[in-house]
């Protein structure tokens, strides 16, 4: 999230108005619901991990193992598997 001054985006008049409620304080306007992006999309958080599980995916099939993976990617041998069950539906 980051920080706008209201000043500098909103017109003079719905400052006014907003001021006779509040001044000087930090205030969260969410997003409307059919704009809210899904978790991850914002940052590229969604994509470094798709591609990652991907990778992951890739060399199971390859031959590596599930202990190699999981020390390779400082993930539990539990995790890995939940990816590789994920990536069966998605490939």
């Amino acid at each position: 999230m980051k920080y706008n001054n209201a000043k500098n985006r909103l017109p003079g008049w719905l400052l006014d108005q907003i001021q006779m409620y509040i001044q000087g304080e930090v205030v969260y306007i969410p997003r409307k619901k059919d704009v809210r992006l899904k978790w991850g999309e914002a940052n590229g958080a969604r994509k470094h991990y798709m591609r990652r599980n991907m990778e992951i995916a890739k060399k199971y099939k390859n031959g590596a193992g599930i202990s190699d993976l999981s020390i390779q990617y400082c993930l539990s041998e539990h995790s890995i598997k939940k990816i590789l069950t994920e990536m069966k539906k998605v490939i």
